[in-house]
């Protein structure tokens, strides 16, 4: 038998300080971190020490760039909920530096990058968008070049790298299913998150952040707007009313495992959760025009008119009944029906001075003039003081009639595009798939009427992505039909 030390006789643990090199190593260490700390404080000492990690997620990303795209989706979600924690931390740019590092990643691999997958009227569409956001910087009623970079990043930025990259790196049916399964997920997460703020409460950060002045928004009659790790209320209800119509239209998919229906049937009752106790009113456009959508894409018009009558009840029970008022969530989502609501006027009303405003204005007051970046970068100007409230009106505010116009057309492309390539496609559940993308995006182009949802995260991303997997739903098509033909041979 060969000699072997028992588990008892290895050296490990404290009895390795007995070696006098490792314990001057970890001394030496000791101090060293403590002065990190003591000088740049206690952030950047734990940046310091997961500084590892980070190595090896760069090892993973240019060993496998795909990894690029799935961890853009993570953050998308995270980023917001984590900077609460972390303010110093630049994580706002996180997105940005995983998609420009998946892009160096392909460069560097020696295989060929195949470009031609990407060339197609999608891919156009975001490189002329992005081309208009960059002329902007020319725009004389524009006030900060650095308001302008921030604020393009949602814009176009985004779309601009992650269509391209989703077509070269994103191929498979399994690639598209991880996709779906990973956005459940987070929202998922996200809901529960939430729910934990609605009955247990925020915790220090987020409550230092609801201070700082999130407060005005987020508490209403003394009750809390449920914004979970999201950048508000707003985005949460809206992305939770997004994830519904995924989850939902996912879990009518045929010959689906137990297991399969049930995560997507928990995913479908939490994000209805979660778009309640946001208390987003504009949300419930998402689930409305989204199934409607699905409905009609569905091609069975006696069903159709059903979802049609039962969207017309709804609408009449909160319309013209007081059912469930004393429901603090209904009753939200019942002033969004009402003409007179204040809220509704003062929109409006300011609509009115910002058409004032630009009927000499083509091109808008510049990227990043309007909204956050607005008060941000130059807090005194017209754009910065006069509430967009909305993705449409806030383009329109910084880009003019033309940026507006030109936004719609790409937006009303993809809707047109994406339901032409779905209508006859053969493989029922691969067009389930589909549908479930392409009803969610109808939904939220309305939604992003009353909100500025379109461009945030990570409503943003998750429609970047899933547009470019919809594109190429032709070519999943003839991949399942060369597997079934392989598969033939071999029999």
């Amino acid at each position: 038998m060969k000699n072997t030390l028992s588990q008892f006789q290895v050296s490990k643990g404290a009895e390795q300080l007995k070696k006098p090199l490792n314990l001057v190593l970890l001394i030496l260490f000791g101090v060293f971190f403590s002065l990190i700390i003591s000088k740049v404080g206690i952030i950047a000492g734990l940046g310091f020490l997961i500084l590892p990690f980070v190595f090896y997620f760069l090892y993973l990303l240019f060993t496998y760039p795909k990894l690029g795209i799935y961890s853009t989706i993570f953050m998308a979600f995270m980023a917001n909920g984590i900077a609460r924690y972390l303010s110093d931390a630049p994580i706002g740019l996180a997105v940005d530096g995983i998609l420009v590092l998946t892009f160096i990643a392909l460069f560097l691999k020696k295989q060929k990058i195949p470009w031609q997958e990407a060339n197609n009227g999608l891919t156009m569409a975001a490189v002329i968008w992005m081309g208009y956001n960059v002329l902007e910087i020319f725009n004389p009623e524009a006030r900060s070049l650095e308001a302008w970079f921030y604020a393009m990043r949602g814009v176009s930025l985004y779309m601009f790298l992650a269509i391209p990259l989703t077509f070269i790196l994103l191929r498979g049916r399994k690639d598209l299913e991880l996709y779906l399964h990973i956005w459940l997920v987070l929202s998922m997460i996200g809901s529960i998150n939430g729910l934990k703020q609605n009955i247990i409460g925020v915790d220090s950060f987020e409550q230092a952040w609801l201070d700082a002045g999130a407060a005005k928004q987020h508490i209403l009659f003394g009750k809390l707007r449920v914004f979970s790790f999201y950048s508000d209320a707003g985005q949460f209800g809206a992305s939770q009313a997004h994830t519904l119509v995924l989850a939902t239209i996912l879990a009518l998919q045929t010959g689906l495992s137990f297991k399969r229906k049930i995560f997507y049937y928990s995913a479908a009752i939490l994000s209805l959760v979660g778009m309640f106790i946001s208390g987003t009113r504009g949300a419930i456009a998402v689930p409305a025009i989204g199934f409607m959508t699905y409905l009609f894409m569905s091609k069975n018009f006696k069903v159709f008119g059903g979802g049609v009558l039962l969207g017309g009840l709804i609408f009449y029970l909160l319309k013209f009944t007081f059912i469930g008022q004393n429901i603090y969530a209904i009753n939200r989502m019942r002033t969004a029906l009402d003409p007179n609501d204040a809220s509704l006027m003062v929109r409006l009303e300011n609509q009115k001075k910002l058409a004032n405003y630009l009927a000499s204005r083509p091109f808008g007051g510049g990227v990043g003039s309007a909204g956050n970046w607005g008060l941000r970068f130059s807090p005194n100007s017209f754009l910065a003081q006069t509430p967009t409230d909305s993705w449409f009106v806030r383009i329109w505010a910084e880009e003019g009639i033309i940026g507006l116009s030109l936004h719609l057309i790409i937006l009303i492309y993809i809707a047109i595009r994406g339901g032409i390539l779905l209508w006859n496609l053969p493989d029922k559940n691969l067009r389930q798939q589909f549908l479930a993308i392409h009803a969610g995006s109808i939904g939220i182009y309305v939604a992003s009427y009353g909100n500025g949802v379109l461009g945030q995260m990570p409503t943003g991303i998750l429609l970047y992505i899933g547009w470019a997997l919809m594109f190429n739903s032709k070519k999943f098509v003839n991949q399942n039909i060369e597997s079934m033909s392989v598969k033939a041979l071999k029999k």
